[in-house]
């Protein structure tokens, strides 16, 4: 008889007769699940989840280093499969993998048996899924790995089942119980198969020395793409569009500056024309609160000296990290200098928020 994933581990199986309160099913006339309720099913599901993953890091050993070994060593891919929710762990285990730095790919089970198999080459390594290691539906991909001598790494609650004792190198991912009151639905199971999928990609991903600039490669759009390449210099503003005025500029001419170049500043140059200061609106209201007349004074004497500052080459996450690191609190623009302190550019928070980089700040 074809075994089943659901069917009943070893363990606590559920009370038959009638349903225990509080377990989902038909409502009864008057009773309502209260928000408390679900908050404690909540943590009750997480801390099942949460031991589940404690209990697998405690038995991992030198068989995961035996599988890292392998999958570094494969001059191929590593094939990955798996078969209903263990299908769906495998898909995702597949894809951080090739993300990460390992030629991967998922291959079903069953569309392998109708044609599918040509996939597979002498050069790959297979990497199962299957939390009771007994799914009819790896063996005809297993029978090809073994034609083939495909090395083979399964994730499995099961070690001595048919996938444990057909695989070169076997990772127990057994878990005390599942979350599902019912101890059937695979849940903390699958947590654990797709957490130690996400170590042997970190594992992987150290290995091979993979770092951001190759990371920016596979991932090219998106946030995660602008994080990792997109430069101060090409969201920057400039030219005709920075607000810019020399030392000795009267405030209220700053002020129409400001106005018109709509960047809620403006960037205070010397006769040199380097950058030395910096006058924002928040600036321009303190100023005239504390002294009516300032909009007579010269720039120079109401400026905030030394403003922070970014060179064009950075990447935009590094000039929003400036931003909202700055001691005396976040700021909302930089300015952009060159090797010399002249004033190239100026980047905005609300330039970087439109990315999708930063979150709007507070009204």
């Amino acid at each position: 008889m074809r075994m089943k994933r659901n069917e009943p581990a070893e363990g606590p199986q559920p009370a038959s007769g009638p349903r225990a309160p509080g377990r989902p099913g038909r409502p009864q006339s008057g009773a309502a699940t209260t928000e408390h309720d679900s908050l404690t099913e909540a943590r009750l599901v997480l801390e099942k989840e949460i031991a589940g993953l404690r209990a697998v890091q405690e038995r991992l050993d030198d068989r995961f280093v035996e599988a890292v070994d392998l999958l570094y060593a494969c001059s191929g891919r590593v094939i990955v499969t798996g078969v209903g929710k263990s299908g769906i762990v495998a898909k995702k285990i597949a894809a951080t993998l090739t993300s990460t730095g390992t030629r991967s790919l998922y291959l079903h089970p069953v569309e392998a048996a109708h044609g599918d198999m040509g996939i597979l080459a002498p050069e790959d390594v297979l990497l199962a899924v299957s939390y009771s290691g007994a799914n009819d539906e790896l063996e005809e991909i297993f029978a090809a790995c073994s034609r083939m001598r495909i090395p083979i790494v399964s994730l499995t609650g099961n070690r001595g089942s048919r996938v444990g004792r057909s695989s070169h190198v076997v990772i127990d991912c057994r878990v005390p119980e599942e979350a599902c009151p019912l101890n059937l639905a695979p849940t903390a199971s699958t947590t654990a198969a797709l957490a130690v999928g996400d170590a042997l990609a970190v594992a992987l991903l150290k290995r091979r020395d993979f770092r951001a600039e190759h990371f920016a490669m596979t991932h090219p759009s998106g946030v995660l793409g602008r994080k990792l390449q997109l430069t101060v210099r090409d969201v920057m503003h400039q030219g005709e569009e920075l607000p810019r005025v020399q030392h000795d500029t009267p405030l209220r001419h700053a002020l129409f500056v400001m106005i018109e170049k709509r960047l809620g500043c403006v960037f205070v140059e010397d006769d040199a024309s380097l950058l030395i200061g910096i006058i924002t609106d928040g600036d321009l209201k303190r100023i005239l609160v504390r002294d009516p007349h300032g909009l007579e004074r010269a720039v120079r004497s109401v400026m905030v000296a030394n403003p922070k500052q970014i060179a064009a080459g950075e990447l935009v996450v590094q000039a929003l990290r400036r931003m909202e690191e700055n001691p005396g609190g976040a700021i909302t623009q930089l300015a952009v200098v060159d090797a010399q302190g002249r004033l190239e550019g100026a980047i905005h928070m609300h330039d970087i928020v439109r990315l999708g980089l930063a979150a709007a700040p507070p009204a």
